[in-house]
């Protein structure tokens, strides 16, 4: 059996790796997007280190797909969650600590939207 703490030490060392881990820049209260060289940061992240398992355009693969039609009538908390904390009992590991609260409700509301292009 995996433990919570072991499950989250892949994520831990490409975050660490790739600079990711934590947020770059300090919530203020006010707008909770992160700024444009983060939000930068978190599509690379999505459409890669993501897209390992969802697919690189998202559709799916090892994950489910993360297109806004296969998350209609998903709250944007319930992906939230899922982002933060993993899904226990399948290959989805938690991204706590790798993102934020406020960054992983900016992942949650751009994949219901359609998810953006890297640049």
């Amino acid at each position: 059996m995996v433990s919570s703490n072991s499950r989250g030490l892949a994520p831990a060392l490409l975050a660490a790796a790739m600079g990711l881990a934590g947020p770059a820049y300090a919530a203020d209260g006010g707008d909770e997007s992160p700024p444009s060289g983060r939000q930068s940061e978190l599509v690379h992240m999505v459409r890669h280190d993501c897209g390992s398992c969802h697919g690189l355009t998202l559709a799916g693969g090892l994950g489910p797909p993360l297109l806004p039609h296969a998350l209609a009538g998903k709250p944007a908390k319930y992906v939230e969650r899922a982002i933060l904390d993993g899904r226990p009992g399948s290959a989805m590991p938690p991204w706590r600590g790798l993102v934020s609260d406020e960054e992983a409700r900016w992942i949650a509301q751009q994949l219901q939207n359609g998810f953006p292009s890297e640049h």
